[in-house]
């Protein structure tokens, strides 16, 4: 029920946000952007993209949430599917709104000018995406054991996230999307500082 009414809740924030778009961007000395976005474009590209790295995010915090006792990555853990879940309503909203398929024939990426990478390896489809092995590897711990690999796995999750947003806010041309982008990059660059802390605090560190 929470997950569905976030994303109930996001469909309706992508209407208000629309709407407030071109006023926002035009007092803050950004011109919006004129038609609505092509299939091809960064800012569907973005959208498309961006909702299935969101997903997996959200599925590995409900995971570890069930996997430890530990109240501050259960809390980590929760705010970031709730946020991310909230996100993810909007990006494809904003399709339904340009009237442009949620999927697409082209790779992953592509938008951004890397659509002629190899494919990820054992599902994982974007870069900094964890593999399917990885996902039943973190259903399988608990504990300390669980918290940590949770932490890595987010913290390159973040990356491919943070180097994805960065892409749209140079590429994209809608300017409520590029904000979200923004917003983005900003709190999941906090985050990754903080599950920095939090491994530290466990003895250990993020992955190179």
């Amino acid at each position: 029920m929470r997950r569905a009414f976030a994303g109930l809740a996001a469909g309706a924030a992508v209407l208000a946000v629309v709407a407030a778009g071109a006023a926002g961007y035009a007092a803050g000395g950004e011109e919006p952007a004129t038609g609505t976005p092509t299939a091809e474009s960064a800012d569907a590209g973005f959208a498309r993209d961006m909702a299935v790295h969101h997903q997996q995010a959200v599925e590995m915090s409900y995971i570890v949430r069930d996997r430890t006792k530990d109240t501050e990555v259960r809390r980590l853990a929760y705010d970031i599917a709730q946020t991310q879940a909230n996100q993810r309503g909007m990006l494809l909203g904003w399709l339904d709104l340009w009237g442009l398929p949620k999927v697409s024939a082209d790779p992953p990426m592509t938008w951004m000018g890397m659509g002629g990478m190899p494919p990820g390896q054992d599902g994982a489809l974007m870069p900094g995406m964890a593999t399917n092995s990885e996902l039943r590897e973190l259903g399988s711990l608990s504990g300390k054991k669980a918290e940590v690999f949770y932490l890595r796995l987010m913290t390159e999750h973040h990356r491919g996230g943070v180097h994805m947003a960065e892409a749209c806010v140079e590429r994209c041309s809608v300017a409520p999307e590029k904000r979200l982008a923004r917003g983005m990059v900003a709190a999941q660059q906090s985050e990754i500082q903080l599950m920095a802390d939090m491994l530290k605090a466990r003895g250990a560190q993020a992955r190179s």
